[in-house]
């Protein structure tokens, strides 16, 4: 037996070093060839690591949350022949020290299992090509034999430790989300705790017993929690940290009269729902921004405060906040100067899918030109949004609400909604903002603007 180590790989882009934030094994553990060993993280990036070798894992080289460097030791595996460690093979990390998990009560002590086969997921050639698109969902682990339906239904709903990621399908991903279910919080049944549907099942199911257990509503706690910032986590509250810091944030909230261009969507997909799909709000407002810029070039930029220097943009790609599991992500939707409301409607929802599945691309992530955000229902009466920096400015769509308003000298129920907005008071005077907010205002209020040339 040899021991071969598995160095960390360069990435590409001139990258230096990247965070751990996931294991996908533990010391013990068989691995086959092409099986995820880890997910590291880039400023923009998730990257799965696969094994290039059949081995068994003998030292893990850093604790989730940690920054490694390209070329520092990832994991030891011990493999059959000599391995690439020559001389002492003995493990070097001190992970290595860490006793193997026991195995459970009611595993049989039998010979070890086959290999397992590839997962759907699994990287399928040499590390340079298993670059993985930008928060990609953790590939499906090694088989296991199933467990007992009865072992599913009792085993507790508890959170995972900090960091650790659930495993779940699109699908099941999809799912948790439609039903505002917390994926950390389901017990996982499948193979190495991959939630299952029947898992969101049993959680729903149990939540009323979950609930009557809690104990008395006016019970004195003292417990706490400590929750490493790491991940995608840190990389939001770095990136937040970095607007704040670096930019001068002026706001501007405008009220919108949005009767009109409710009936307008209820109409129109009424009548092409079913053949071009259903429309929200998000795309009419993203046509009457991208009208509206055409006389505001300066808002729809990029700044260089580095450089001193402003890039305007004639295309006009525009940043979809979209919440996910792991936090607060932007997807982009390219050059919306070109889409009609259900192009972008349809790209928007795909978007927010990837998002939400972990499979959007490092390149639908970057490079937008000018961000909506959005609560949705939540959306409140106002809100003050954060540049996504280096942008110069962000619309926020905040919740609609009926009331009575003066029409014509009568009193009539109207739907109303504002529009919050922030700019970069560096290049964006607040007589310009206004101007852009009171356009698109205009073009919302009298949608049928948004479809003259």
């Amino acid at each position: 037996m040899g021991i071969h180590v598995i160095k960390m790989p360069d990435i590409g882009e001139g990258i230096a070093e990247v965070e751990l934030v996931g294991w996908h094994v533990k010391v013990g553990d068989t691995v086959a060839e092409d099986q995820p060993l880890a997910d590291v993280m880039t400023d923009k990036a998730t990257v799965e690591i696969p094994s290039p070798v059949v081995g068994r894992v003998v030292a893990l080289g850093g604790e989730v949350g940690q920054v490694m460097a390209v070329g520092g030791e990832l994991i030891r595996l011990e493999v059959e022949g000599e391995g690439n460690v020559k001389g002492d093979a003995a493990p070097q990390k001190a992970q290595a020290a860490a006793p193997a998990p026991a195995p459970a009560a009611s595993a049989p002590a039998a010979a070890p299992a086959p290999a397992p086969a590839k997962a759907d997921k699994a990287p399928a050639g040499g590390v340079a090509g298993q670059i993985a698109a930008s928060l990609q969902s953790p590939a499906a682990a090694p088989s296991a034999p199933s467990r007992p339906a009865a072992a599913t239904r009792q085993a507790p709903a508890a959170a995972r430790q900090p960091g650790e990621k659930p495993l779940a399908s699109p699908a099941v991903r999809k799912r948790a989300w439609d039903l505002g279910i917390e994926l950390r919080f389901v017990h996982g049944s499948g193979p190495a705790g991959r939630v299952l549907h029947e898992d969101l099942d049993a959680y729903l199911q149990g939540q009323g017993a979950a609930t009557a257990a809690r104990g008395p509503a006016y019970a004195e706690r003292n417990d706490e929690e400590q929750v490493p910032v790491i991940g995608l986590r840190r990389k939001i509250a770095q990136k937040m940290a970095e607007s704040k810091r670096r930019i001068p944030h002026f706001s501007y909230v405008e009220e919108i009269d949005v009767t009109d261009l409710e009936d307008l969507r209820v109409s129109l997909n009424a009548k092409f729902g079913e053949s071009r799909g259903k429309l929200t709000l998000l795309p009419l407002l993203a046509r009457a921004m991208v009208i509206a810029l055409r006389d505001f070039p300066q808002i729809n930029a990029r700044y260089d405060d580095e450089a001193g220097q402003v890039t305007r943009y004639g295309a006009v790609h525009i940043g979809i906040a979209t919440q996910s599991d792991g936090g607060l992500m932007v997807p982009v939707m390219r050059h919306a100067e070109t889409r009609d409301l259900w192009s972008m409607a349809a790209e928007i929802g795909r978007l927010a899918q990837a998002v939400r599945a972990g499979s959007a691309g490092r390149d639908e992530l970057s490079g937008s030109t000018i961000t909506i955000t959005s609560l949705g229902p939540l959306g409140g009466i106002v809100t003050t949004p954060v540049i996504n920096h280096p942008e110069v400015g962000i619309v926020g769509v905040n919740r609609i609400v009926e009331r009575p308003a003066f029409r014509n000298g009568a009193v009539v129920a109207r739907k109303l909604m504002n529009l919050s907005s922030s700019f970069d008071h560096r290049v964006v005077d607040g007589m310009d903002a206004a101007r852009f907010i009171q356009a698109v205002r205009a073009l919302l209020e009298q949608p049928a603007l948004l479809f003259v040339e």
